[in-house]
């Protein structure tokens, strides 16, 4: 059976959703608040209440262009805020105060990211994803924090690969300013497991550099733990 965690309504931001698009200013506006937001969120125990809403019968269209970029972006948010928000419910057998640190921090930081897109994007925000956690033992150290580093290092080769699809300079801004957290994120479960680990060379090149993915490959690999349908063909390609 099915995880069904649906995105948590308690962070305090504005409502306003933008008429045809969003706008620069809002962008950094929302930008401001969602790390506020993550500073606010000492405990991520305040979110571990699940919303169990019926997923849209014929899923979801990213859109296309920035928005489709935007909500992309937002769905994976929305997989990895429900991850950590799972791990820290009850967390696995001999986890250490450190790995408590660790993960809570994080959690709160994919809350904020998540909320900041959904605000952003308004009426223009994909709905809520249903995910399915059943093939993740979440008693297991092994099996978390090795979902851990699979989700950090996905969503880092995303954003890398989808930068070069956006057209605003303030949504690229942004999108590298989530996507440094998400590196340090990658860094840190890294470490946990093998300490001296938080560059390997499975995911960093000869030439310092790290790895991209386009949408479709980073969709294809999400898609084992997404049970909505998602429609990304009307994103950009270059």
């Amino acid at each position: 059976m099915s995880e069904k965690i649906i995105s948590d309504q308690t962070l305090a931001l504005p409502q306003e959703m933008p008429s045809k698009e969003v706008s620069r200013r809002k962008f950094f506006t929302y930008a401001g608040l969602s790390a506020a937001t993550a500073m606010a969120v000492t405990s991520c125990t305040k979110e571990q209440r699940e919303y169990f809403n019926p997923r849209p019968k014929e899923g979801v269209d990213l859109g296309s262009g920035d928005i489709g970029i935007l909500n992309y972006a937002y769905a994976l948010e929305q997989l990895e805020a429900a991850f950590y928000l799972k791990v820290v419910s009850s967390y696995y057998e001999g986890a250490t105060e450190k790995e408590k640190k660790y993960l809570k921090g994080i959690c709160a930081h994919e809350i904020a990211h998540r909320e900041f897109f959904k605000n952003a994007l308004g009426d223009k925000a994909i709905g809520a994803l249903e995910v399915d956690f059943s093939s993740i033992d979440f008693k297991s150290r092994a099996s978390v924090l090795g979902t851990a580093k699979a989700f950090e290092d996905l969503g880092v080769s995303a954003y890398n690969g989808a930068g070069e699809l956006l057209q605003s300079g303030a949504y690229l801004l942004l999108a590298g300013k989530i996507v440094s957290v998400e590196a340090r994120h990658a860094a840190a479960i890294r470490d946990l497991i093998q300490y001296g680990d938080f560059a390997g060379n499975d995911v960093i090149n000869a030439m310092g550099l790290d790895v991209v993915r386009t949408p479709p490959q980073v969709l294809a690999i999400a898609d084992k733990y997404i049970v909505t349908k998602i429609n990304a063909s009307n994103l950009p390609t270059s």
